[in-house]
């Protein structure tokens, strides 16, 4: 297969586009079989083949022009990973629209631009909202309601501890570690003071927002998809997580001696 050095302009534009599309989800929390599907989708709406090759860090593809024969492959290092699954929702409909509605790449990137765009919830709102959900965990557990409010308060600096650090680039396992610690050092407190009946419940609590879901269940999902390496890859970055959120906890509790 003669692959040339200068391909059509289209051609290298609708495989920037697909790198665009493919980084995007990888970035925002989507399934590696999902990737792969979404973008084959797409290059087969606008009348090309592709084949694809997605890692953690990075996305090849290959794309086929079915009526030149002319093939061009390139590769895109994927941005700092967490979860938008708006921005993938939007994308998977995007790429039936491709199919159904006869879209062209024009439509696709004027899509992509206005999905990037869309407003995510203030910061305030989600601190609060994640404050409320692990109070609640405290609840189901058994907590009253000042190991509810001892949470809520924990979970809540921490939450904002985290996002200080990671914006100003900070390693992003350390700022898991500095909100962990963070977390269990208020609800220690709360257990020095004597302060709630289940303190133990609040420290135990105040960190589930931290717990890496997204890449555990990518993780299984690759893995049962058959994309082994990237689904160990990502369970061993939920590990990781895990451990230093553990590293926090433990720090504290030798600080404070229980």
């Amino acid at each position: 297969m003669n692959i040339p050095l200068h391909p059509n302009k289209p051609l290298q534009e609708t495989a920037d586009c697909l790198l665009e599309i493919g980084c995007l989800l990888m970035a925002s929390g989507a399934s590696t079989n999902r990737i792969r599907i979404t973008m084959e989708r797409i290059a087969d709406g606008l009348g090309y083949e592709t084949e694809t090759l997605t890692t953690q860090r990075t996305i090849f593809v290959l794309v086929k022009d079915l009526k030149t024969q002319e093939v061009y492959n390139s590769f895109k290092k994927t941005p700092p990973h967490g979860a938008n699954f708006t921005l993938v929702s939007g994308i998977s409909k995007m790429s039936w629209q491709v199919i159904e509605e006869k879209w062209e790449l024009n439509q696709i990137k004027e899509e992509l631009n206005r999905l990037t765009k869309l407003n995510r919830y203030p910061l305030l709102i989600t601190m609060i909202f994640v404050s409320f959900a692990d109070a609640g965990f405290c609840r189901l557990f058994g907590g009253e309601y000042i190991d509810l409010c001892t949470t809520f308060v924990a979970t809540f600096i921490a939450f904002l501890v985290r996002h200080y650090a990671l914006s100003i680039k900070f390693n992003p396992y350390l700022s898991i570690v500095f909100a962990s610690f963070t977390a269990c050092l208020i609800t220690s407190f709360a257990r020095f003071f004597g302060i709630g009946n289940h303190p133990d419940l609040a420290f135990a609590t105040a960190v589930l927002f931290l717990i890496p879901g997204v890449p555990l269940i990518n993780s299984f999902s690759d893995i049962l998809d058959g994309h082994i390496m990237n689904g160990m890859v990502r369970g061993t970055n939920a590990m990781v997580i895990a451990f230093c959120i553990s590293l926090g906890m433990l720090v504290t509790m030798l600080i404070f001696n229980f």
